[in-house]
Order: structure tokens, then sequence, then C-alpha cells
């Protein structure tokens, strides 16, 4: 697995958080190799494909630093943290599918090296046992995590149908972002607070915080995709216009009655078979006063989701997360 920590992720936190967070994160790696075991060998073959294939652990990290605003050494906490890496590793199976995507973190996806159907399957075994460890830990985290899984798909349908005819393509897409990514976020930030004995106002504040910045790290990879060259990303600019989807940079580029909105709208319309037309759309969208826009957008949330800590007792936890407000715009340029 690739090394995880609170500076992978642009986190400022002193060594003894850093310390704790690094244990704490030991601990959900072991939850997790116990809870993809199977008696079927190749049940955990497939659900070890994922979970040993690398990964941030980004929002085990924020259960373990939202537990630090009351008891991070409850044994519910690594429960909790394992229970969501499973809930988000479930889902990479069946985007994979509904992407046909070949790879995943560098190596074949579960699809590719296998079939869509045994994809499908892990996926909704990792669900399951997801949903094991948050019974252990009482009916409200079970809830939680039940309300978060329906809130994915919700919002993975979202984006599948498309707005509705009366609706803004813009609040759509906003609405599909916070509920197919952000709202795991949310439940991190939330449960992290409830197993470590957070009183509800401070769960409440984590849990807005976790779905605000969840919101962000969406806006920011949108911005990437479009204004970063490969070497510099590690990823195809493009990506997701070839894939069909229209994020925030294009979604505020079509708003626009200029020359270069117009040549947008219409590659669009053509869609992006080809690598020309792809490299057309991010000359224009690179130039264009959408992109001014998205940033924006991404500056907004991000100093709403600051905000949000305000109310929290000044600690190492807080300004860990603080710090996270700030990476989330830096890594856009």
């Amino acid at each position: 697995m690739s090394a995880t920590g609170l500076d992978t992720m642009g986190i400022r936190a002193d060594p003894d958080l850093e310390i704790a967070v690094r244990a704490g994160l030991t601990g959900v790696e072991r939850v997790l190799r116990d809870a993809i075991r199977s008696e079927f060998a190749f049940v955990t073959e497939a659900s070890r494909h994922l979970t040993d294939a690398g990964g941030k652990r980004f929002r085990p990290m924020v259960v373990l630093l939202a537990a630090h605003f009351a008891d991070p050494a409850a044994p519910e906490v690594i429960q909790a943290a394992a229970a969501i890496e499973l809930t988000h590793l479930s889902t990479l199976y069946h985007d994979d599918v509904m992407d046909e995507a070949p790879l995943r973190r560098g190596a074949a996806s579960a699809n590719a090296r296998w079939t869509n159907t045994v994809a499908i399957l892990v996926g909704d075994y990792l669900f399951a046992r997801a949903s094991e460890i948050t019974a252990d830990l009482g009916p409200e985290a079970t809830r939680i995590l039940a309300q978060t899984i329906a809130t994915l798909c919700e919002g993975q349908i979202r984006e599948t149908v498309g707005p509705m005819p009366d609706d803004d393509p813009v609040e759509h897409y906003l609405r599909v972002v916070t509920g197919k990514t952000a709202s795991l976020i949310a439940a991190s930030g939330r449960l992290g607070a409830m197993m470590s004995g957070a009183d509800p106002v401070t769960a409440d504040i984590l849990a807005t915080f976790g779905e605000r910045i969840g919101v962000c790290f969406q806006l920011s990879d949108d911005i990437i995709d479009v204004s970063s060259a490969t070497a510099d990303s590690g990823k195809t600019p493009g990506t997701d216009l070839r894939a069909g989807v229209l994020t925030l940079p294009v979604l505020y580029t079509l708003r626009g009655r200029d020359k270069g909105a117009d040549r947008l709208r219409e590659l669009v319309a053509g869609g992006f078979t080809a690598d020309p037309a792809v490299e057309e759309a991010l000359e224009i969208l690179r130039g264009h006063a959408g992109m001014d826009e998205a940033r924006a957008e991404l500056r907004s949330w991000a100093a709403s989701a600051r905000g949000c800590l305000a109310p929290l007792p000044e600690s190492s936890a807080r300004t860990a997360l603080e710090s996270l407000t700030d990476f989330v715009i830096a890594r856009t340029g």
C-alpha cells in the first residue's frame, strides 16, 4: 500500500497528532484485512484487489481527526474508520463497472481482471462487511451508514440520468457531487465524533465540514482535469470529457455567449471520441472565464468549510482540518 499519513494530504499537523493518526491507520488496515477475509479464497483475493492497491485513506483520516475532539483512543473509532473505507472501496468496484474502466490505481480494475459480474458482487460484499461492522457499533451508526449509502446511490443515479429539463445544470452538478462524493466524507466526520464520545453539536459541525471539504476536493479535481499537464497531475487531462461528464469548468463555459463557448457547445454535441476534439476543448476551457468562475466556486466552498470549524475549540486537530481548506486550493495551482 502507498504511504499514508497527514502529510500525504497536505495536512499540517504537530508530531504527536501525526503519530496518533498513523497508529490509527495501522489499526484500520488490520480491521480491513480481517473484514474482507472469506472462507472462499477467490472472494478474499478479489476483495484484496483494491484494498492492497493503495490510496491515501483520506476518509479514515477524517474519522480519526474528528475523534480528536473527544476520546480518540475509543476502540469504536478504528471500527468506524474501517467501515467507512470499506464503503468507499465498494463504490470504486461499482464505479469501474459503470465507467468501463480498465485501470484503477495503476493496476487492472476488477472488472477488467475478472468480469463486471464479479466486480459488482465484490462491491456488494464490501458493503455488507461495512454494515456488519457498524452493526456492532450500535443502531445509530448503522442508520448513518445506511442513509449515506442511499445518498451515494442517489447521487450516482442523478449523474446517470442527467438534469431534468427545468434543472439548472450547475445546481444539478453540485447536487450530484454532494451526493456521490461528499456524503461519505460527511459521514466520516460524524462517525468519528460520535464514536469518540463528542457531543451532538460537535458531530454536526464535523459532518458539515466533511460535506463541504468533500465538494471542494471534487471541484478541485474538475479544475485539475482541465488545467494540468499529464506530467504534473499523473492523470490524462480531459478524462471527464472523454467519459461524457460535464464538470463545473465546462458548465460555466457553456453558459457563455462568445465564440469559445459556441465552439465548445459544438464539440460537446459531437462527443469526444477522438483526441483532437478533446485537445481543442481543453484549449478553449483553459483560456475561458468559465475556469475563473470554477476557481471562485472552489474558493467559496473552501472558505465555507473553514468557517464552519470556528465554533470548535482551538486544537491541533482543528488546525489540521483547517489546513485542508488551504491544500485543496493550492493543489489546483
